[in-house]
């Protein structure tokens, strides 16, 4: 019988609150992860575990990185980007939006993040992490899925 192509999986948290009527969302400044060291990133964000649902795994990451508790049945999907990097690497991305959460968001990580920082949606910084970016645009356009990193060779 013939292996099937197994694909990576990760999750993003959109931690998203109202502040003086905008719109605001909780990036990470990454650093030691070996990925976009020093760029920002989604608060909360990692790899789906074998026997574990994408919600689950948002929940999961969610309270290790930024020591909040959200509730499942909060969780809004957003969108789904398949990404590749470079020439091998492929992902499906699950983009999740939440607003309510139980404590205040923390650095659960601190070997892995540098900071948190609340910013405008509209007015991100320059250096976040491409698909992220990308997710965003979705979400504020209300788009469901994307391709990230594919070209139209490696489509041929």
């Amino acid at each position: 019988m013939k292996e099937r192509y197994r694909t990576l999986s990760a999750v993003m948290l959109m931690l998203i609150r109202e502040k003086n009527g905008v719109e605001e969302i909780l990036l990470q400044k990454r650093k030691n992860t070996g990925y976009m060291d020093g760029y920002w990133d989604y608060s909360a964000s990692g790899h789906v575990e074998n026997m574990e649902s994408m919600k689950m795994a948002m929940k999961r990451e969610a309270k290790e990185e930024l020591l909040i508790d959200i509730d499942i049945k909060d969780l809004e999907f957003v969108s789904l980007v398949h990404k590749i990097n470079g020439k091998d690497t492929i992902y499906y991305n699950g983009y999740f939006k939440t607003t309510k959460w139980k404590n205040e968001p923390k650095i659960g990580e601190p070997e892995k993040n540098e900071e948190i920082k609340w910013f405008d949606i509209h007015h991100l910084p320059e250096n976040l992490v491409d698909d992220r970016k990308e997710a965003i645009y979705n979400y504020i356009h209300k788009i469901p899925y994307s391709e990230f990193g594919w070209d139209e060779e490696k489509q041929k």
